[in-house]
């Protein structure tokens, strides 16, 4: 990464494209200091991430692989991880949040189902959602969607994007994606290409202004869809 700068505001999605190797997936990884930056400095409310103990930091961190990570035992307990002390009802809205009840709720034993050891016995969609509801269990300041989407068919992610903006009301979105459809309606979108920020700004803009963003928008999307 080279000469990165930009500020994600609290309520906002701050949305992250680029090709494959851009670096998209490297910005994310800094913020829960899965590795530290060696130049500059990533602040999270005016502090420096690294001034942080590192638990603390990950406690106000929601973060979604690009895989979804399940465990052997319930749904329940899966989701728990993130709150062993949330309620029933809260885990219920993640789930409708993720746009995962519909196939819980049609499991005899519901949010009690037993989970295989990797989620061997669901579909990597249904993973994905977990995974996700897990994330919202912990209504944290801070979420990191990496490449969350890329499992999800267009009309799930679409009704996903939308439940999580009404649910996540303050909180400071952090998405990674290859489609654009999946960042249209982000507040900030920043195009990254071989670690270096090529544009910022919204969709509209960066249609205007960035020639990487407008190859990667007219590659997956007509010009009808572009400008609905």
């Amino acid at each position: 990464l080279h000469n990165l700068n930009f500020i994600a505001k609290p309520g906002e999605t701050t949305a992250f494209i680029g090709s494959t190797g851009s670096g998209k997936s490297t910005v994310v990884n800094l913020i829960p200091r899965f590795y530290d930056v060696t130049d500059g400095a990533i602040l999270m409310d005016g502090i420096d991430i690294r001034d942080v103990l590192q638990h603390d930091l990950r406690e106000k961190i929601g973060y979604v692989p690009q895989k979804g990570i399940l465990f052997s035992g319930s749904i329940a307990s899966n989701l728990r991880y993130a709150d062993e002390n949330a309620s029933e009802a809260e885990l219920q809205q993640a789930i409708e949040i993720a746009q995962a009840a519909e196939f819980v709720d049609s499991k005899p034993d519901g949010l009690a189902s037993e989970i295989a050891q990797g989620g061997t016995n669901v579909s990597g969609g249904q993973r994905q959602r977990l995974s996700i509801a897990r994330a919202l269990v912990k209504q944290a300041p801070v979420y990191i969607f990496d490449d969350t989407f890329s499992a999800l068919d267009f009309k799930t992610d679409a009704a996903l994007r939308r439940a999580l903006h009404n649910h996540t009301g303050n909180s400071t979105m952090l998405v990674v994606t290859q489609r654009v459809s999946t960042v249209k309606n982000a507040e900030q979108i920043i195009v990254l290409d071989q670690g270096r920020m090529v544009g910022k700004g919204t969709h509209e803009e960066l249609m205007e202004n960035c020639e990487t963003y407008q190859e990667i928008a007219l590659s997956q999307l007509s010009l009808e869809e572009l400008s609905s």
